[in-house]
């Protein structure tokens, strides 16, 4: 691509694009066609489109891959962590396990938070660029009314600040930069499908809707909002 053409063109990029959500947000962008490149990374992908979040290498390697074309405007990190096997979100404290608590924090806190480390200084330092992860209401402390699922929970709150935190320095690089975290709902997906019978008559949403109710959050989205978590309607979560 010629310099001057590279210039212009936009590009997108979805980490965790093979699942659910992933997947459903990496064709919405897509079919918007507002990107001139849309960049696809998972952990089950091969070659150049490989990455994995528990794994600085393989996030350092897929921003190099990045850097070499158009500066992403959009990245979106759609990966978590709710239940691994016969591993799954604790109901009481005796079921704490220290490596568990760690795979969650590895998986839903710090790997966003090394993604961030490298992708965001690919960003444009003007103009307005999106960074987001998804994240869970769970996360919220000040909504946490029954307790349990101590480790999804606490990793998705370490991932809320990490975002604030992240925003703030992201802002004195451009400062209208926008930096979220976003609450999808409940989605028909393997992560959510063993909690799905309690989901209320219409809030079990299909992955296409989701990506499009997310999609269409952040197109709403101005700097100010940048540091906060917003779920799936558009309204922001308390911390």
């Amino acid at each position: 691509m010629a310099r001057a053409a590279l210039s212009m063109a936009r590009s997108a990029v979805v980490i965790g694009a093979s699942g659910g959500i992933g997947a459903a947000l990496a064709e919405a962008i897509a079919d918007e066609a507002a990107f001139d490149v849309v960049h696809r990374f998972a952990r089950s992908f091969d070659g150049a489109a490989r990455i994995d979040i528990t794994d600085e290498a393989s996030i350092a390697a897929a921003a190099v891959a990045v850097g070499s074309g158009p500066p992403p405007e959009l990245i979106v990190v759609a990966t978590g962590l709710l239940h691994d096997g016969e591993r799954g979100p604790e109901k009481a404290l005796k079921e704490l396990d220290a490596a568990w608590l760690a795979q969650n924090y590895a998986i839903n806190a710090i790997g966003p938070a090394l993604v961030a480390k490298h992708f965001l200084p690919l960003m444009p330092k003007t103009g307005r660029t999106v960074f987001a992860a998804l994240s869970a209401r769970v996360g919220s402390i000040s909504d946490n009314r029954m307790g349990g699922w101590h480790g999804y929970r606490a990793s998705k709150a370490a991932l809320n600040q990490l975002i604030r935190t992240i925003s703030i320095e992201e802002r004195r690089r451009n400062p209208s930069s926008i930096v979220v975290a976003l609450h999808p709902g409940t989605v028909d997906t393997p992560l959510s499908k063993p909690f799905q019978g309690n989901v209320a008559p219409g809030r079990l949403f299909d992955t296409g809707r989701a990506a499009v109710q997310l999609l269409d959050v952040l197109d709403g989205l101005r700097a100010p909002d940048s540091g906060k978590l917003f779920a799936w309607d558009g309204v922001e979560v308390t911390p």
